[in-house]
């Protein structure tokens, strides 16, 4: 109990004043007073995450600055460059973090959740936050190839039966080639390393071991030889195996500098005797290469193998791995829904996609393979309706499973505290499932969100306070990148949504009451957001939404779209939202993706798309716009970091390949094709003229609907388009209307299965 009355508060200041600092508590009162009071400033995991992050930024400029003439990972050749684009100044910052080039893709095998990443150079990181693998050629004469000192690269992801990313280097007569991937099982994972160089003179080929991955400086403290010399144990825990021994080792530590340095002006830093095994640097600045002897003309082929799991094996035994993981991959597409576009590019992005978000859903499901490694149900709920709707179910209800192990007694579905969206997305989510699935959801599913239900009750604020936030979701987080703590609709939404969906399980589990009492609360929560939106729109001046009732238009009122998508709150047409999207398409457009001020202060990908969905869903033909600038965005890998540089166009936000844009491509994709409006399919409608006009069959399916699954395929006729599609509907057929743009809109017949388009006069 003294710790209530104790005075840490004075005792602080007192300290921090006696030093000459300023009072911190002052501080944090007025950094308070931009942000609405609310039960929880921020949440503890994300000032974990920032703290983990700066310091790791702190780490980098104390290490990176004043050692330039290391090799470094790309990000910092860029940024540091006073010549590139990327250039940040340094002065008062005290940490440096990769703002410029947030990239990487993720590899492993399905249902592991142990991931290397790639960065866009081919720095490969092949163990969580750990070290990384890189790879040059230094020739006898001339200046050697170093793929992060490159301006232009070949990287490319092949998906022939698993996930490769192959990295092509080139430099006046030196040719490097690099093929990463991740074979074996899922229990026992590995990361292999194909490495092909080749000179027309006399070289060096050099795989060196970095004490950094794309995020900045990663510590080794212990390099060793493997008993066999044919390898390295680094940190006394992670194996790299080689398949041939080089013809010469090197190694070096913080105060001798870098390897490459010592190679470079070829003398040795550390070349080990027969007797010498081991390496110490206190720093954890420790580096070393393997070098093999290139003769012109002649390539050689070297092959590296790192364990990604604790059963580390120094013996490279790994025949059978590249078979069992294709046998994974395969397995985990099955059921897929397949998709037939003549545009190569959206195609590619469609399929390296289902890939992304099959690869992060081991169990849970990740956004992002790194400093993303973890939980949110607000991604969890766009993946797995992503998931979802190509037709991968099992993965998403084993994924729906884990969700009660994250609700506190009280009923809060919790990845973040502060935030009130949560509850609303899980239950939104697992009844997309059960009417997509035609599944009854178990007793202690339906437990479980009657108990998600009553926890909005109780939560919501009185309805007869005289504020504008009177009835709504108490202030909060929200969705992180809305602003400060406040009141803001994007809860509001989500809740509405959540208490729908509690009353949907308990008419399943015949419980009328309960049912009426949920439906009841959700009236009432839409009638308190549609007065509060009023209020706002009358002192905006204008109809739009906001993204809180006390909050100007700004980038952050893209979270009011949810009300359209994806919850389907407000019609198609709806004044406020149709005049949101025009604020935002007309304020916050570059490069053609919407650039987000708050947090990200990048183009992000995946909000973008929110605004297409809402213009595909009111027939704007702008959405396919925006789905062009979003695919144009995209790596040569097919990913998207989480916001994207305006100018350099690499990530400057977020994880380097974020699943939830993945997420939001395949469910584009799935809505131009396919999509629900009450009781009605609405099909085709997102088909734009260019494919058309290619004059080939355009596919789609079985892709799942809340009606069951369809299957759908365009075939061009003359003037005219034949419009097929086959259904399995779990009760009666639905009304069906078939909406292609730029052609008569036609609804279809009951019981038939196909209808021919006329264009437009």
């Amino acid at each position: 109990m003294w710790v209530k009355w104790f005075p840490w508060k004075f005792i602080l200041k007192h300290a921090a004043e006696r030093q000459g600092f300023l009072d911190p508590i002052k501080i944090f009162a007025q950094l308070e007073n931009f942000a609405q009071p609310a039960e929880v400033t921020a949440p503890t995991e994300l000032l974990r995450s920032g703290v983990v992050l700066h310091a790791r930024g702190l780490i980098n400029s104390l290490a990176i600055q004043h050692n330039l003439d290391w090799v470094w990972p790309y990000w910092v050749e860029c940024q540091y460059n006073p010549k590139n684009d990327a250039f940040i100044p340094r002065a008062f910052s005290l940490t440096q973090i990769n703002l410029t080039h947030r990239n990487w893709t993720a590899l492993g095998v399905p249902d592991s959740s142990e991931y290397s990443i790639v960065d866009p150079r081919g720095l490969v990181t092949p163990c969580y936050d750990g070290w990384s693998i890189d790879v040059w050629i230094i020739p006898k004469d001339g200046k050697p190839l170093i793929p992060s000192r490159l301006s232009v690269v070949s990287q490319k992801l092949i998906m022939d039966g698993q996930l490769s990313v192959i990295t092509e280097s080139v430099l006046d007569k030196l040719k490097l080639i690099t093929k990463v991937q991740v074979i074996g099982s899922a229990q026992s994972p590995v990361c292999q390393i194909q490495v092909e160089g080749s000179a027309r003179q006399s070289a060096r080929l050099v795989v060196s071991l970095r004490p950094y991955n794309p995020e900045g400086v990663s510590f080794i403290n212990d390099i060793a030889l493997l008993e066999n010399r044919m390898g390295w144990l680094v940190n006394r825990k992670d194996v790299v195996n080689f398949n041939a021994p080089p013809d010469q080792w090197e190694f070096s530590y913080y105060n001798r500098g870098d390897v490459y340095s010592n190679l470079l002006a070829g003398k040795s830093g550390l070349s080990l005797p027969e007797d010498k095994k081991e390496v110490f640097c206190k720093v954890g600045m420790a580096s070393a290469a393997a070098v093999y002897n290139l003769e012109a003309d002649i390539p050689q082929e070297i092959t590296a193998w790192i364990p990604l799991t604790k059963n580390k094996n120094e013996k490279p035994a790994y025949s059978d791995d590249q078979h069992t993981s294709q046998l994974a991959w395969t397995k985990s597409r099955e059921g897929a829904c397949s998709l037939q576009i003549p545009d190569e590019h959206f195609l590619f992005l469609y399929e390296a996609a289902i890939r992304t978000m099959v690869l992060h859903s081991p169990k849970e499901v990740y956004p992002g393979p790194y400093i993303y490694h973890r939980f949110w149900f607000r991604d969890a709920a766009f993946i797995l309706y992503a998931l979802l709707c190509v037709g991968l179910k099992d993965r998403v209800a084993r994924a729906l499973d884990c969700f009660r192990a994250r609700q506190s007694i009280q009923g809060y579905f919790l990845s973040q505290e502060g935030e009130w969206d949560s509850n609303g997305e899980a239950l939104w989510i697992t009844r997309q499932y059960c009417e997509m699935t035609g599944q009854v959801p178990s007793k202690a599913w339906k437990d479980s969100m009657k108990k998600a239900g009553k926890w909005i009750q109780k939560k919501r604020l009185a309805s007869d306070i005289k504020f504008d936030h009177a009835g709504l979701m108490p202030a909060g987080f929200s969705a992180e990148h809305l602003g400060p703590n406040d009141f803001y609709y994007w809860d509001d939404f989500w809740s509405i949504s959540g208490l729908k969906a509690a009353a949907f399980f308990s008419r399943i589990e015949n419980d009328d009451n309960t049912a009426i009492n949920f439906e009841k609360e959700a009236e009432e929560l839409s009638a308190c957001v549609e007065r509060s939106i009023e209020i706002a729109a009358k002192r905006l001046g204008k109809t739009a939404i906001p993204a809180s009732p006390y909050r100007r238009l700004d980038t952050g009122a893209i979270g009011s779209l949810a009300a359209s998508y994806p919850l389907r709150i407000f019609e198609k047409d709806d004044a406020g939202i149709l005049g949101t999207v025009d604020f935002l398409m007309k304020k916050c457009l570059v490069h053609g993706g919407f650039f987000h001020d708050m947090t990200h202060s990048g183009i992000n990908p995946y909000l973008t798309l929110h605004i297409a969905q809402v213009l595909l869903r009111a027939g704007d033909p702008r959405y396919f716009d925006l789905m062009t600038a979003v695919a144009k965005l995209a790596t040569s890998t097919g990913q998207w970091p989480e916001a994207i540089h305006p100018r350099t166009l690499g990530g400057c936000m977020g994880d380097g390949q974020h699943v939830w844009a993945a997420a939001e491509w395949v469910l584009m994709i799935r809505n131009c094709f396919v999509r629900e409006e009450k009781e009605r399919l609405i099909l085709c409608s997102g088909i734009p003229r260019v494919w058309l006009d290619k004059k080939q069959t355009i596919a789609f399916g079985p892709a799942l609907t809340s009606f069951g699954d369809i299957e759908i395929s365009i075939k061009p006729q003359g003037l005219k388009l034949r419009v097929e599609w086959n259904g399995k509907w779990f009760t009666k057929e639905p009304l069906i209307e078939i909406q292609i743009p730029g052609f008569l809109k036609v609804t279809a017949t009951p019981q038939s299965n196909f209808v021919e388009l006329q264009e437009k006069k």
